[in-house]
This record gives C-alpha cells, sequence and structure tokens, in this order.
C-alpha cells in the first residue's frame, strides 16, 4: 500500500506562522496592559515626593514669615494658622498648607489634581526659632521704662535660641508731634551707634552700628539692657518701634508700649 500525506511542508509553515502570531499579539496585550500600571506606579512615588517638598516649603515660610515679624510666642504665632501658599515649579503645581495649634506647626502638601498628600509636623516649634524676644522676667523689670524724663528708653532683650546671635544694625520709628532725633544706643552697657551729626530722624532708613566693634552678640539664654537716646523729650504716650538685624538681614522687631511719668519711669537710673 502507498502512504498518503495528510499534510504538505506548505501546510505545516502556515499553521506555526499562525501560532506565532497569535503569541505575538497575546504578549502585545499583556505588554499594552502592563504599561499603563507601570507608569501609574511610578507616578505615585513623584507625586508622594513632590508633596512632601511642597510640605517642607511651608514648613520654611512658616518659620521666615514667622521670624521677619518678631512673631516669638504662641499666641502671635497663631497668626500662621490656615495660611495656603501656592508652588508652580515647571510641571510641578501644588500647595501647602499650614496649621498651627499650641507651638505645634502642621504643613500639609498637597499635588493639584492628584490625590496624593504629605504630612510635616514640628513639635516645639519656638525651639526651631532664633528667637529675640522682649525680656520682662529675669531683667527683674517687667516693663520698657523712661529715663531722664522722656528722653531715654531702657528695655530688656533676651535670646532664647540654641546657640547665639549677632546683631549689626537697626532702624526705629515713633510717634511724634516735634522732631526729634535718636542720637545714641547702647548695648550691655557699651555704645553701638551714635548718629551722624545726631541726624537719625523718626523713619530713616535702617543704620549698621557703628560703635563699640559695630555688632552686638548674646548667647543662648543671656539677657541684656539697651538705652536709647533723643536729643529732647519725645511724646510720653509713645508707640515706639525699633528694630534690630543681623548681618544676614533678619529683623526682631521690638514695640515699646510706655506709660507716660512718673508711673512709667524706671526705678533705678539709667
Amino acid at each position: 500500500m502507498k502512504n498518503v500525506k495528510l499534510l504538505n511542508s506548505k501546510g505545516i509553515s502556515i499553521l506555526f506562522l499562525v501560532m506565532a502570531m497569535m503569541v505575538m499579539v497575546s504578549i502585545g496585550y499583556i505588554f499594552s496592559y502592563l504599561i499603563p500600571m507601570k507608569q501609574e506606579s511610578v507616578r505615585f512615588p513623584i507625586c508622594s515626593s513632590q508633596a512632601f517638598f511642597i510640605a517642607q516649603s511651608g514648613v520654611e515660610f512658616a518659620i521666615r514669615y514667622g521670624s521677619n515679624r518678631g512673631w516669638r510666642d504662641t499666641t502671635a504665632l497663631s497668626g500662621l494658622n490656615g495660611m495656603q501658599g501656592n508652588i508652580v515649579v515647571g510641571k510641578v503645581n501644588g500647595k501647602f498648607t499650614i496649621n498651627y495649634a499650641p507651638d505645634t506647626l502642621t504643613s500639609t502638601g498637597v499635588i493639584n489634581n492628584s490625590s496624593e498628600k504629605r504630612i510635616i509636623t514640628v513639635s516645639n516649634l519656638t525651639q526651631f526659632l532664633n528667637v529675640l524676644i522682649l525680656d520682662t522676667t529675669d531683667s527683674g523689670t517687667s516693663v520698657p521704662c523712661w529715663c531722664n524724663n522722656t528722653r531715654r528708653v531702657r528695655f530688656f532683650i533676651k535670646y532664647v535660641g540654641s546657640n547665639s546671635i549677632t546683631l549689626t544694625a537697626f532702624s526705629a520709628t515713633w510717634q511724634e508731634t516735634i522732631a526729634r532725633r535718636l542720637t545714641r544706643i547702647y548695648m550691655n552697657g557699651v555704645q553701638i551707634y551714635a548718629a551722624p551729626g545726631g541726624q537719625y530722624y523718626n523713619g530713616n532708613p535702617t543704620q549698621n552700628f557703628n560703635a563699640g566693634g559695630n555688632s552686638q552678640t548674646i548667647n543662648a539664654g543671656q539677657w541684656i539692657p539697651v538705652l536709647v537716646y533723643w536729643n529732647n523729650n519725645i511724646s510720653a504716650t509713645n508707640n515706639i518701634i525699633i528694630k534690630f538685624y543681623t548681618a544676614l538681614g533678619d529683623p526682631y522687631t521690638f514695640t515699646l508700649n510706655l506709660t507716660p511719668p512718673p508711673g512709667g519711669s524706671c526705678a533705678v537710673g539709667c
């Protein structure tokens, strides 16, 4: 008997070709399904990192904002609560929201059009500030006071940061009906500023210290007296605002609300 060929070589080749195409189509389908999933898995850590850095920016903003305004205690720092800021850098588009409870700062960073958010919490915020405060405890005096009628003001400042701080400049404003001039400033018993020609008027630009080494360093926990002289008596109900600056320009604001003499006079001469 003769053998009968059921399939020739061409038929077998076509069959293998069809099977190979089916396998390739299946692989392509699988890849088309996996690639979007991979993109989503990569997108998650990117958005999460972006949200984290936005939250960190919120913390840095809060510390700088509070420092520039002289906010040094929990009552003043509560003004940070609810503040928001938008950050748009390249393709990054997000915002931070600040919340402040007694001495605890929380910054929430979110990516717009995304559910991603990160939260950073800073406890004991005042310890992270370079805090220079109006001292009313260690110095033994409760309020700033007048000396020599209303020609001089004495007050005490204290550094409650962790290292030390060096002041190099000042600016001042005060209420007046007659043009008076600020003439001298003493810190810790040493004259650190003498107005050239005695010509520093209310609201003049920032002036560098020009005496006593041209700077004043205050160590952690240290308090020092400050004396400010005018050329004549100024208003006894004055609202005096004095700002001291570091070499980097960081301002520390002191608002001196004084009671008219004799009630507002210093107990000890100055």
